[in-house]
């Protein structure tokens, strides 16, 4: 079978899975079963849209400029169910647990196979006005937030996976943040991936932070002893003016899951947004991450950290699409790849005509260990203002033979040398991290990794 007619084969599939979820009776040769869910009333607009869309755009391929290094249709090819309310097991509350950060007082929230379960999280007290909960009953609480929020900041319109998580959306995380409102602890999200099956998993978020509020989230990916799956996550995120949100995504499901995470956020004046992702395993991990400063004097910042190894292939690619004028974004993505795993990094700085005085700085730096792990670096600048100062770079290379030799001629173990070298490099976006105990964790899990 040709790689085209698989293509068509996957789009059908999950075309036909549509018709299933909306109520229709699917094809006999349906290859996706799903239940018929009781859909968010925010979402009934979109949905017919999105999977038209999605028929239209297709699933991307390597004959796609932008997918042209993630296999995408080779991971779908393994086969997958798309997800029902019923198809979750039942966590224990010990497994769980053992996922929570040591040390870390948290606003606990977990979420399983992607949808929010309110009986395993630990969410306690939480400032007045501020709500944590399932994006499905987000749609009672809170429509208002949902009608002027949901589907303003994901471009499902030009995204394949976006449109196909569109169309099927129907649970996922909802954090909503008042004006005025500090969340002191961090709110630490527990994504578990936990199956009897091959599932195809579609959470949908959205977290709006208004004026003047400040919130840290941690999100972990983990998935206990479970079949594979493939997670096309779509997250969207409003910070408002002279708000201030750091996220860190920490990606550790394991070596038989793939995912797709595409997180769009929307910043209004002076508010400052930082992302963190930390990718430790995975069989294909894409990360799109598309940030739209939309007013004066906003901050991005934006690190990655990857570190592959078996046949893990990573793909991180970002845009910073600067819209207005005085704003300040930085990205720093480092990635340490093994054995015969890949990685990539795509970042964009867009910079419009009106959007003078923007300070933009991008860099990747990866260190490849073996002669079978490959890395494709794609900095991007586009700038159509003439009052600015942008600037990027990307290195790809081999530890320093010279600095190998002299930490050994102190005593080292090649081993030793390696690994204190390594983690000099990976700490440059560990000792970023504001929250001490997941910096002590990553920290730890990098020493590990390298054996140092």
């Amino acid at each position: 079978m040709s790689n085209s007619h698989k293509t068509i084969s996957l789009e059908a599939s999950f075309v036909d899975a549509f018709e299933a979820y909306v109520g229709h009776p699917p094809p006999a040769n349906a290859s996706m079963p799903v239940n018929g869910l009781p859909p968010l009333n925010a979402m009934q607009g979109f949905r017919r849209q999105a999977i038209e869309r999605f028929r239209e755009l297709g699933i991307p391929s390597r004959k796609h400029e932008a997918w042209k290094y993630t296999h995408i249709p080779e991971a779908l090819a393994r086969g997958f169910a798309v997800s029902t309310a019923g198809s979750a097991p039942d966590p224990e509350a010990a497994e769980t647990a053992q996922y929570a950060l040591a040390g870390l007082d948290a606003h606990i929230v977990v979420l399983v196979n992607g949808r929010f379960a309110g009986d395993h999280s630990l969410i306690g007290a939480l400032p007045e006005g501020v709500a944590i909960s399932g994006l499905g009953t987000a749609a009672s609480t809170h429509p208002d937030i949902l009608r002027k929020h949901f589907g303003r900041y994901a471009a499902w319109e030009e995204e394949s996976f976006t449109a196909l998580n569109t169309a099927f959306a129907n649970d996922g995380l909802f954090i909503y943040v008042p004006k005025g409102k500090i969340i002191e602890k961090p709110i630490h999200v527990i994504n578990l991936q936990k199956t009897n099956e091959r599932l195809f998993l579609q959470p949908r978020h959205l977290l709006v932070f208004e004026e003047n509020t400040q919130a840290k989230i941690i999100d972990t990916s983990c998935a206990p002893i479970s079949e594979a799956t493939f997670t096309n996550a779509v997250t969207e995120t409003f910070v408002g003016k002279r708000a201030m949100v750091e996220m860190y995504f920490v990606q550790d499901p394991g070596n038989d899951h793939a995912v797709v995470s595409t997180t769009h956020v929307y910043q209004e004046m002076a508010s400052t947004f930082t992302a963190t992702t930390v990718t430790l395993t995975g069989a294909v991990v894409r990360n799109n991450l598309n940030v739209l400063p939309n007013a004066p004097h906003c901050e991005t910042h934006l690190y990655g950290l990857f570190l592959p190894g078996g046949n893990t292939q990573v793909d991180n690619r970002t845009l910073v699409d600067h819209a207005r004028p005085d704003c300040v974004s930085n990205e720093l993505y480092k990635g340490i790849l093994n054995d015969r795993a890949s990685g990539v990094f795509n970042g964009k700085v867009f910079v419009r005509q009106d959007a003078q005085r923007i300070n933009a700085f991008q860099e990747n730096k990866t260190i490849v260990l073996t002669n079978e792990a490959t890395m494709n670096a794609k900095p991007e600048l586009e700038i159509y203002a003439d009052d600015v100062k942008c600037s990027h770079g990307a290195t790809t290379g081999q530890l320093d033979p010279e600095a190998l030799f002299y930490l050994r001629s102190r005593g080292m173990t090649k081993q030793q040398a390696q690994g204190l070298l390594l983690h000099a490099f990976a700490g440059d976006i560990l000792d970023r991290i504001s929250i001490e105990p997941l910096r002590r964790m990553l920290d730890e899990r990098v020493t590990r990794l390298f054996g140092e």
